[in-house]
């Protein structure tokens, strides 16, 4: 891995010495199908031929390649000893001319990673099925190339596959003479070009608009899937949802779809949610849906369509120069996601899930010792790898909703556009953006980007309320706080809410102000004189990025009528902020989950109440005092089969309880309704247990000892699929034995075989709560092994073991201690390898305060 890092430094100098003209890039993947090739790893052919241009004629530079060998290289039609020129990563380029011509005849390995071209087969009928995937810096290990954003260049693609193939890639191809061909591409980033390979099950559709000039745009539009899970595949509410988004983008951004066609394919064993490869989206397979899921997992995946898309201007069309100006694609692309969502499709509430969920991720981020500002600062690829975080996506995108809410929509909009038609195919920086920003606002960007982008940590907002003898507002105050570690005080455009109880007894909002916060302390003036208000939501409408705070009267209000707030979004904000405030050790973690046991049942936003059951969970594992574990989950098993029992029969809240029961369920009494709900001699009414809602009912009765290897193995056979294989190798590692703890570890951590699926898999089902004593022999063996880890395994692989398998659950001193030990003995280490250990012990260290809180809490039950 540290052979294979490029620094930033070396990227900038690159860049100044070298532009692209092209790449012809010729693939020969048969080699995936058959027997495998013997030893070491399988390969495929790749043949390279790329045109630059050297502007100190004479100079020393080199191309980028990961791969096992290579056959031949040749550099203006001098022929190269490839042991001489490749070292595993790169190629050593000599006596560069002004115009430039190098050709790479490789064999690169196919990955079971994620990393570069996957190869997958299919459990269920034994089929292959290949996909690339590259960000930040993986193209590498499929063709030679210049691996930086700002090395931008026009590609064609070839690719001999397997005759009963189809093959995709970023332009449009047909297949003559047993070879497909693309289309040549658009100048694009070597990290977003993409190849897509296999018997794919594939539907066709079509997207048509007159353009303002009145000529006509037709964008071809497919969706793939592998044929196993063609059933379930409703590309009609894929095609739906591209539609309005296509035409939402296109009203607002003025610059038509610039990639031709528009793929999008779901593919198995993926790494991440999706990947904007232009013209050919990849995304995660788990987005088609084998069972009944609920409401929010269809917003969830209409958000991630959305996002994709607008990735085809921001950061396909117009992309950063470095990995440090990553947002300038990411948070701009979360941002859109809920923004189209609403403006487009169905799901008017994206934006109450982008408040108690996308920003949930981005406080977490932002509290953590890595935390680091909006443009952060990207040493290497290491570094460009681990920020693809909370910070870069979700708050990066609550600052753009800050800022829509400083310059105004249409500004930012107008700014958009222009940064489009200014930067078409090009690459960017900061200061891009926000001089286009400048000229369509009137408004001073350069304090606004000092104060959001340019900082790190989140602030906090507390109302101050005093009332007048006569019992009206004499004067309301937000006061505003910060970190010691980062005691930046931003300006906030917030909206502040008065709510009182109707006669009715509903909450709500009597009274709102907007309002500038600027400094420690900012008088409402608009609301003085108000009635006394029952609760101040300070942050109301979502508008900024902060930590709400309450005074006391507020959160005396929310202890007693919490399900009375009438808002969703209201309501949303307040259990986020009592969320941040279990995690903050402010508020006993037994009195949210006792707020959850009062009011959740009336939770009308089904993404939120998932979110709650989430973070109810988390709260139970992490933060609850261990000598409470115990009842707190019995407390929440008989919320949670009340709920299901009390919940309308076939509804998605239903569904929701269930899954909520099972994750909780741990007494005799709880695990045999499971064991009886798949036996058939339990029922509930309305609930339909489908295959997937098998396996989350058979996860507890794994973990609890209830169900053994033939009981698995039964379900297995019931559901032989790549989905099954999954779910019976989490269940396996989760059971509870010194024996399968062992195998699942050596699995992992001494040994490659597994794909990244199947280690993910197993690391879920290796550390469960109800088996802490059982695990304490691995906090010594995580911290021997996790240095040889990184060195030895993809970054990929190692974030997962590092991240994973870390002692969370022995939440305990000498864990802390083992940790700071680790971190003291390996100041060395690899930075990134670091900064996880950091994040995992700041967590830890946070769990044992949330418990310290949670132990001076009134016992017993949830009081």
């Amino acid at each position: 891995m540290p052979g294979e890092n490029l620094s930033r430094d070396e990227a900038r100098e690159r860049a100044a010495l070298l532009s692209v003209d092209g790449y012809e890039v010729s693939l020969d993947v048969r080699s995936a199908v058959g027997d495998a090739q013997g030893e070491g790893p399988r390969t495929f052919r790749s043949v390279t031929t790329i045109r630059f241009r050297c502007n100190e004629p004479g100079a020393s530079s080199f191309a980028d390649l990961v791969a096992p060998s290579v056959t031949a290289v040749s550099l203006n039609g001098r022929d190269l000893d490839p042991s001489e020129v490749f070292d595993g990563s790169r190629i050593a380029l000599e006596d560069l001319a002004a115009d430039n011509e190098l050709v790479v005849d490789a064999q690169c390995a196919y990955s079971r990673t994620g990393e570069g071209l996957h190869r997958f087969v299919d459990p269920e009928d034994g089929e292959v099925y290949l996909y690339t995937q590259y960000e930040p810096a993986d193209s590498r290990r499929v063709f030679a190339n210049f691996e930086q954003p700002d090395l931008k260049a026009p590609f064609r693609f070839e690719v001999r596959a397997p005759e009963e193939w189809t093959v995709w890639s970023n332009g449009a191809g047909e297949r003559a003479d047993g070879v497909w061909r693309f289309a040549e591409t658009k100048p694009i980033s070597t990290y977003i070009t993409c190849v897509v390979a296999g018997p794919y099950h594939y539907v066709t559709d079509s997207y048509e608009r007159v353009l303002e000039d009145g000529t006509r745009l037709e964008i071809p539009l497919g969706a793939l899937c592998r044929k196993g899970l063609a059933p379930h595949f409703d590309a009609d509410d894929v095609f739906l949802i591209t539609k309005q988004g296509l035409d939402f983008f296109h009203d607002h951004f003025d610059y038509p779809y610039p990639f031709g066609k528009y793929d999008q394919a779901f593919v198995p064993e993926y790494n991440l949610g999706a990947m904007e490869n232009p013209g050919m989206v990849t995304f995660r397979e788990e987005y088609i849906f084998r069972g009944k899921v609920t409401r929010a997992s269809y917003e969830g995946r209409a958000n991630t369509i959305l996002h994709e898309m607008a990735h085809m201007w921001f950061g396909d069309l117009v992309t950063m120069e470095w990995w440090d100006d990553l947002w300038l694609k990411e948070s701009f692309a979360d941002f859109m996601g809920a923004f189209a969502n609403v403006g487009a499709t169905r799901f008017k509430d994206a934006w109450i899930t982008f408040a108690n969920r996308r920003k949930a991720w981005a406080y977490r981020a932002d509290q953590l010792p890595s935390t680091h500002p909006i443009t952060a600062d990207i040493r290497d690829l290491e570094d460009a790898k681990l920020n693809f975080d909370g910070i870069t996506y979700a708050k990066g995108a609550s600052a753009l909703k800050q800022l829509v809410a400083y310059v105004g929509q249409d500004a930012f909009l107008e700014g958009a556009r222009r940064y489009f038609k200014r930067h078409a195919y090009g690459n960017t920086r900061l200061g891009d953006l926000l001089s286009v920003l400048e000229e369509t606002s009137g408004r001073d960007m350069a304090a606004w980007s000092r104060s959001w982008l340019q900082t790190a940590g989140v602030n906090s907002l507390t109302p101050q309320v005093l009332l007048s003898a006569t019992g009206t507002v004499d004067e309301l105050a937000v006061v505003q706080e910060a970190a010691e570690s980062h005691p930046e005080l931003r300006p906030h455009r917030v909206a502040v809410g008065l709510y009182r109880r109707t006669a009715e007894g509903a909450l709500e909002r009597y009274a709102r102000a907007e309002v500038d916060v600027e400094g420690p302390r900012t008088v409402v003036a608009e609301l003085a004189g108000a009635e006394a208000p029952e609760l101040v939501l300070v942050n109301d409408d979502d508008l900024t990025y902060c930590k709400t705070r309450f005074d006391d009267t507020s959160l005396a209000t929310l202890r007693e009528h919490l399900g009375a707030v009438t808002d969703p979004l209201a309501r949303a904000l307040c259990w986020s902020a009592l969320w941040n405030m279990t995690r903050d050790a402010l508020l006993p973690a037994r009195d949210f989950a006792a707020l959850v046991l009062r009011f959740a049942g009336r939770e009308s936003d089904i993404g939120v109440l998932q979110m709650l059951h989430a973070w109810t969970d988390s709260a139970l594992v992490h933060y609850a005092a261990p000598e409470w574990r115990e009842t707190g989950g019995r407390l929440l098993a008989e919320g949670a089969l009340r709920e299901l029992r009390d919940a309308a029969p076939g509804s998605e809240h239903q569904l929701a309880w269930a899954r909520f029961f099972a994750s909780v369920a741990a007494e005799e009494a709880d695990l045999a309704l499971l064991r009886g709900l798949l036996e058939g001699t339990e029922k509930i009414d309305g609930l339909d247990v489908d295959q997937e809602l098998r396996w989350t009912f058979l996860a507890p009765l794994a973990a609890h000892g209830a169900a053994d290897e033939g009981v698995l193995a039964a379900e297995l056979a019931r559901d032989d699929t790549a989905s099954g294989k999954r779910h019976q190798v989490r269940c396996l590692a989760s059971r509870p034995s010194e024996a399968v703890k062992a195998q699942a570890w050596a699995q992992v951590v001494e040994s490659d075989a597994l794909s990244n699926a199947l280690v993910e898999a197993t690391i879920a089902g290796f550390a469960q709560p109800s088996q802490r004593e059982l695990l304490a022999p691995y906090t010594e063996k995580y911290f021997a092994a996790i240095e040889r880890v990184w060195a030895e395994r993809s970054i990929q692989i190692g974030m997962d073991v590092v991240r994973g398998l870390f002692p969370s659950l022995r939440d305990s001193r000498d864990t802390l201690d083992a940790t700071d030990a680790w971190l003291s003995a390996h100041e060395g280490a690899a930075p990134a390898l670091r900064r996880l250990v950091l994040e995992a012990r700041d967590d830890l260290a946070r769990a044992l305060r949330a418990q310290a809180c949670d132990g001076g809490a009134a016992l017993p039950g949830a009081a």
